[in-house]
């Protein structure tokens, strides 16, 4: 196993599919644009994240970027934008699953730990 592939920005390397809309050549962007997302997925084996960015309608006035994250024992997440400009909706797709990864993990977190690390932070 790689140490790209134990590291967040690894797993985000690895396990990012480009799907509809995207050519291989949009990746380095892509992946600069979501690399704040890497250390939110630091806690779960690289092997068991799937992520997929797809971009639907590129030349019309209803663009959509959609960021899908399919995580064990979570929800299957999903983060969508209409912004048109790819670098905003990129940007805003990434926040999204952001928030929606620490929801998961403050709703599934035992109330005993989340008392403890309130204390110790």
């Amino acid at each position: 196993m790689s140490g790209t592939q134990n590291s967040p920005t690894g797993t985000l390397h690895e396990r990012l599919r480009l799907g509809a809309g995207f050519a291989e050549a949009d990746r380095t962007r892509i992946l600069e644009a979501l690399s704040a997302l890497a250390p939110h997925l630091s806690g779960w084996e690289h092997d068991q994240v799937e992520l997929e960015v797809s971009l639907k309608d590129t030349d019309g006035a209803a663009q959509k970027v959609t960021l899908q994250a399919w995580l064990p024992e979570r929800a299957h997440l999903v983060a969508t934008s209409r912004e048109r400009d790819l670098d905003h909706a990129l940007a805003e797709v990434r926040r999204d699953l952001i928030r929606q990864i620490e929801d998961e993990r403050s709703r599934r977190e035992p109330r005993e730990r989340r008392k403890t690390r309130k204390r110790t932070t």
